[in-house]
């Protein structure tokens, strides 16, 4: 059964921007094993996050860390949660988020899928 869906869009060159001009702000919104990537998988990500938030209707509170979607080469990405997100999951019945990400040329987008 699907709990929710989440869409998000972000413009690179001015997610790229942000952290040029707001370094930090890497730290507050990525895990470390995701913030190596080059900036379109990191707006890619971003989407992601907020895609997994508006599946879950939005609720506050949640941590960017509790959301991880690490680079698996070869593979479909997949969403790690843990600690808000992860509770906030368990408490909507749900078991698996399916992912979608794609960025190319001024653009970056994440489509999530919240089964339970």
């Amino acid at each position: 059964m699907i709990i929710g869906v989440g869409i998000d869009v972000v413009d690179v060159e001015r997610f790229r921007a942000t952290v040029q001009r707001t370094p930090r702000l890497v730290e507050k919104l990525f895990a470390p094993q995701e913030r190596d990537m080059p900036v379109e998988s990191l707006a890619a990500r971003f989407a992601a996050k907020e895609a997994i938030a508006k599946a879950l209707g939005s609720p506050g509170g949640m941590a960017w860390h509790d959301a991880v979607i690490p680079r698996t080469p070869g593979s479909r990405p997949v969403v790690e949660t843990t600690g808000t997100v992860a509770a906030v999951a368990a408490e909507q019945g749900v078991r698996v988020f399916h992912v979608s990400l794609s960025h190319d040329g001024p653009i970056a987008t994440a489509m999530v899928v919240a089964e339970a």
